[in-house]
């Protein structure tokens, strides 16, 4: 059964919002070195202890500027039950160098998630 694993948070100036996160809640962030866009990862608390951890980009924020994504085992496999099941695919599957394959979705209700298959030879 597929959990959200990651935290995907939008935010219009970065700084200003890693700021907060590290103020109001103690979250430590790293610059992303894995590709060209401003992405920081983020730790919610220590590893090993439940949780979820994310990743904060630069962007527009609007509708859905907060996202979890689940891993999946198959990502076709899953876009299909998507579809299936009403929801509508939003962003195709893209892949996410040295990570895995990425799509995202709306449930029926207009909730935007992110699906990923983990795949480390992903280019």
């Amino acid at each position: 059964m597929p959990r959200i694993v990651h935290l995907d948070i939008v935010a219009e100036n970065p700084d200003r919002a890693m700021k907060f996160y590290k103020e109001a809640f103690g979250w430590s962030f790293d610059k992303w070195k894995g590709g060209s866009m401003d992405y920081w990862l983020f730790m919610t608390g220590k590893e090993g202890e439940p949780g979820i951890d994310g990743g904060l980009a630069k962007g527009d924020v609007k509708k859905g500027s907060t996202v979890g994504t689940l891993e999946v085992s198959s990502l076709e496999e899953y876009i299909k039950k998507v579809e299936r099941s009403g929801g509508k695919i939003t962003v195709p599957k893209v892949a996410v160098p040295g990570v895995g394959w990425i799509a995202y979705f709306e449930d029926t209700e207009g909730n935007e998630f992110g699906m990923l298959e983990p795949d480390m030879s992903a280019k």
